[in-house]
C-alpha cells in the first residue's frame, strides 16, 4: 500500500461514492469500476453494493448449514469443539485438572470463537456440498497450523502470499473458492466475482461490522483511521472497502497522529512513517480534518479505546466541542470474544488471587501468526509471569524438558528444564483460531515431563452431538 504524492482537493469539495441501484449486478459493478482511474475508484466504488450485488448473484454462500456429518467430521479430525477429551471434562470440573503435583487452570474463556468455529464449519460442508470441484481459500482459514493443514489433508487448496503477492491463475470459473474468517479484500471479490466462481464466504461477522463502519466513514467524507497492523489480511481486507485510510499499530503511533494534527509537521517525514499505511494519494494536510475510528478486531480492547479518546480530545481541541460530530466518528466494532479472552488472562493472573490461588506460569497456545494470541501472551509477560506461547504440542520436547515459544513481540526462543520438579500450578490459555484439541495435545505432553508414566487422559465415552460455545 504505498503512498503516492499527488495533492487532494479539500474533503468538503470531495464528492461521495456513488451509491448502485438495488438492481444492479456485481458485473456491472464491476465494469463501472474499472472504466475509471483509479483515484476515480476509489471515490465512486461502493463496497457495500458491490457486496449486495454478490449476495443477489446466485454464486454466493454466507451461512453453514448445521451439516450433521461435516460437525462430526470436524470432532475426528480434532478440528471442533471438544466433547470427549481432557477439555471437556476440564468443563465440567469447574476448568481445573489435577495430575499427580500438577495443577491446571483452564481461563474461563479460550480457544475458538463462533466467528472461527463458524468459518471451519463452512469450509468442511463446503467439501462436501461440492464434490468433484476444485476448491480454493484465500489465505488461511484461521490462524491456526493444525487446521489449516487439515484444509490441504483435504484437497483444499490455501492460495497464500509467499512474499510476490497471490497467485490467483490457478482459479478456474466453475471452481469453489473459501474467504476465510479475516476477509478478503474487495479487490480479490471482484477478481473472483468476473472468473465466476462459487463463493462461500466464512467472513466473521463481527469483521464485516468494521467494513460497514468504514464504509459509513467514507460515505461522509471521513479518514478511517484503523487500529490494527497494516501487513494483517483483516486490516488489508478493511483497509480496501475504506476511500482514505491510515493503519496505527499502538498508541505510540497514535500520539504522532495527533500531535500533527494539532501543531502541523514535516509532511515529507509522515507519509514515510507511514508509507505502507495509508490509501493511495493520502495527504496528512487535508485527510486529517476529518476522522472515524475503526479497528482490526484482535486488538487489545482497553488500547483501542486509549486510541480513540486520544483522537476525540485532538479533534475537539482542533474544533472546538460544538463541531466535534464533524470531524470525528466512531462505532463499537471490538470483538466481544477477543475482550472475553484477554480479561480471563487478567483474572487469573491478577495481583489480588489469594496465594494459593497464583500461577506459576501460563501456557498460551495459539498460532504464531496469530495477532489475538499474541495479546493473550503479552497480558503475563507483562506482569513477569512466565509464560509460554506455543503454536502445538510439537513445541515441546518430552525427552529433554525443552520448549521453543514466543514472545509477544515476535522472538522465537528456546528454554531448556521449562517445567521445574515439584507441585506446580500453570495456567492454560488459547486464541481465538484454536480448536481445543491443541491445548489436549500440549497438556499431555506436560503431564509426560512431569510424569514419565502418564498414559494419557481417556475420553469419555459418550454420543458426539456438537458442544455449546465457550
Amino acid at each position: 500500500m504505498p503512498s503516492g504524492l499527488q495533492a487532494r482537493p479539500s474533503r468538503q469539495a470531495q464528492p461521495r461514492p456513488v451509491a448502485a441501484t438495488t438492481a444492479e449486478s456485481a458485473e456491472q459493478l464491476l465494469e463501472r469500476a474499472s472504466s475509471t482511474s483509479v483515484r476515480e475508484e476509489k471515490q465512486r466504488f461502493d463496497g457495500r453494493a458491490f457486496r449486495r450485488a454478490l449476495v443477489k448473484g446466485g454464486n454466493y454462500v454466507r451461512n453453514p448449514i448445521q451439516d450433521a456429518e461435516s460437525l462430526a467430521l470436524m470432532e475426528a479430525h480434532g478440528v471442533g469443539y471438544s466433547t470427549t477429551g481432557l477439555v471437556a471434562q476440564m468443563r465440567e470440573q469447574g476448568n481445573v485438572w489435577r495430575h499427580k503435583d500438577v495443577t491446571v487452570k483452564l481461563a474461563q474463556a479460550y480457544g475458538y470463537c463462533w466467528g472461527v468455529e463458524r468459518a471451519v464449519q463452512m469450509a468442511y460442508e463446503a467439501k462436501k456440498a461440492y464434490p468433484g470441484r476444485m476448491l480454493h481459500v484465500t489465505n488461511e482459514i484461521i490462524h491456526n497450523p493444525a487446521v489449516n493443514q487439515r484444509m490441504k489433508e483435504m484437497d483444499i487448496n490455501i492460495i497464500e502470499d509467499k512474499g510476490q503477492g497471490k497467485d490467483f491463475g490457478v482459479v478456474k470459473e466453475g471452481d469453489v473458492v473459501i474467504l476465510p474468517a479475516f476477509g478478503a479484500s474487495v479487490q480479490e471479490m471482484k477478481l473472483l466475482s468476473e472468473r465466476k466462481v462459487q463463493i462461500v464466504d466464512t467472513t466473521c461477522p463481527w469483521v464485516s461490522k468494521v467494513w460497514n463502519a468504514v464504509d459509513n466513514q467514507a460515505r461522509k467524507n471521513h479518514t478511517s483511521v484503523i487500529h490494527g497492523k497494516y501487513s494483517h489480511e483483516e486490516t488489508i481486507a478493511t483497509a480496501s472497502f475504506a476511500t482514505t485510510y491510515l493503519i496505527v499499530r499502538d498508541l505510540a503511533e497514535a500520539q504522532y497522529v495527533c500531535d500533527y494534527i494539532l501543531k502541523g509537521g514535516d509532511r515529507a517525514e509522515f507519509l514515510e512513517k507511514f508509507k505502507n499505511a495509508i490509501s493511495q494519494g493520502f495527504d496528512p494536510d487535508l485527510d486529517l480534518e476529518r476522522v472515524g475510528l475503526a479497528n482490526q478486531t484482535t486488538m487489545l480492547r482497553d488500547e483501542t479505546l486509549a486510541l480513540g479518546k486520544m483522537l476525540e480530545k485532538t479533534m475537539m481541541q482542533k474544533y472546538g466541542p460544538g463541531d466535534l460530530s464533524q470531524h470525528y466518528m466512531v462505532m463499537d466494532t471490538i470483538c466481544d470474544a477477543t475482550q472475553e479472552r484477554q480479561d480471563a488472562v487478567y483474572q487469573m493472573t491478577a495481583d489480588e488471587l489469594a496465594a494459593e490461588d497464583k500461577l506459576d506460569m501460563m501456557i498460551v497456545v495459539g498460532g504464531f501468526n496469530s495477532s489475538n494470541t499474541s495479546h493473550l501472551q503479552e497480558i503475563p509477560e507483562l506482569k513477569g509471569l512466565p509464560s509460554y506461547w506455543v503454536n502445538s504440542a510439537a513445541c515441546i520436547d518430552v525427552d529433554s524438558n525443552k520448549i521453543t515459544h514466543k514472545l509477544a513481540h515476535g522472538e522465537l526462543v528456546e528454554t531448556e528444564k521449562w517445567l521445574p520438579h515439584g507441585p506446580l500450578t500453570i495456567g492454560i490459555t488459547s486464541g481465538a483460531s484454536t480448536p481445543d484439541r491443541s491445548l489436549e495435545d500440549v497438556l499431555d505432553r506436560v503431564f509426560r515431563i512431569k510424569d514419565p508414566a502418564f498414559a494419557g487422559v481417556a475420553p469419555k465415552q459418550v454420543a458426539l452431538p456438537k458442544a455449546p460455545a465457550h
